[in-house]
């Protein structure tokens, strides 16, 4: 829509202050249009903000969950308690072999 691209700073989340921009803008002669786009750039703007809100919370939430899970000094493990469930590389590996059958 031309007229929002142009003159966007005019036009908010208000209905009644987007008719009087309407009417400063152009000449807008049906009071159905011009109550039609008053309305459809009304919602449109809140929709925008919502769609940003909504982002922001988004980025928030993402931030604060990468805080939660990122290792602080405080948590962070050391050696003593490191886990010690590694295998030994000098232990032999015992594979269990079927046995092959043996004819009499």
């Amino acid at each position: 829509m031309e007229v929002l691209k142009d003159k966007r700073d005019m036009f908010g989340v208000d209905f009644d202050k987007n008719k009087e921009a309407l009417n400063q803008i152009s000449t807008i002669r049906s009071k159905i249009l011009r109550n039609e786009l008053a309305g459809y750039i009304t919602k449109f703007i809140k929709n925008e903000l919502r769609n940003e809100e909504e982002k922001t919370k988004a980025v928030e939430s993402e931030e604060e969950i990468l805080e939660e899970t990122a290792p602080t000094e405080e948590t962070a493990p050391t050696e003593e308690t490191a886990p010690t469930e590694e295998k030994s590389k000098d232990e032999p590996v015992v594979e269990n072999a079927p046995a092959e059958k043996v004819q009499d």
